[in-house]
């Protein structure tokens, strides 16, 4: 009697884990460990001036089973730093982002193309200076894990992909010869809820 109680208990134990594995999880975006970054062109290859986004905010919801899951990132674009004072005054001004008519910028996919339980790509949209354009993400590295130092389950990815950033009405530079294509890059690290 005592060892059909356990076995049945056991059996109970271990679908209840296999089901809360096959829910969908929710990692919200660490501040201090996700910076969007971005690459663009001066001058039409004199050089490649290279910033980050220091202010984002958001989610991932994964389901390993389903092998889906959503992300939602929400930029401020006043934490737009290129590292030159100047040039941040610039970029934020209407001129190029106008970050007082268009204060954050929005990414919103679907987790897809599983490997080995792991995404390898979001298909999703960018909500840039205003304008929504479908924008897919290669996901160039992803990886769950516990924390050692703050002892929670938390999911690193690594994402990028390339736009024409006159496609957004962000066409500064265009007639002094500059290269309108931008390259994204999205660090992003989420702790579970």
């Amino acid at each position: 009697m005592k060892k059909t109680a356990m076995s049945v208990i056991g059996a109970v134990a271990m679908m209840a884990a296999m089901a809360a594995q096959a829910t969908p999880v929710t990692y919200q975006f660490d501040p201090d460990h996700t910076y969007p970054s971005f690459e663009t062109d001066h001058f039409g290859g004199i050089s490649t001036w290279r910033g980050k986004f220091t202010q984002t905010s958001g989610k991932v919801v994964v389901d390993v089973e389903k092998k889906t899951g959503q992300l939602e990132a929400v930029i401020n674009m006043d934490s737009f730093d290129s590292g030159n004072a100047g040039l941040n005054t610039h970029a934020k001004g209407a001129e190029i982002l106008d970050v007082a008519k268009y204060p954050t910028a929005v990414y919103k996919g679907t987790l897809a193309k599983f490997k080995q339980g792991k995404p390898t790509e979001i298909v999703g949209q960018l909500t840039l200076h205003g304008v929504t354009k479908p924008l897919n993400l290669k996901v160039n590295s992803f990886k769950c894990f516990v924390n050692p130092m703050s002892k929670k389950e938390t999911c690193g990815a690594d994402a990028s992909a390339k736009f024409d950033r006159a496609d957004y009405g962000i066409g500064y530079g265009k007639g002094y010869g500059f290269d309108m294509q931008t390259t994204l890059r999205i660090q992003v690290e989420g702790i579970r809820q």
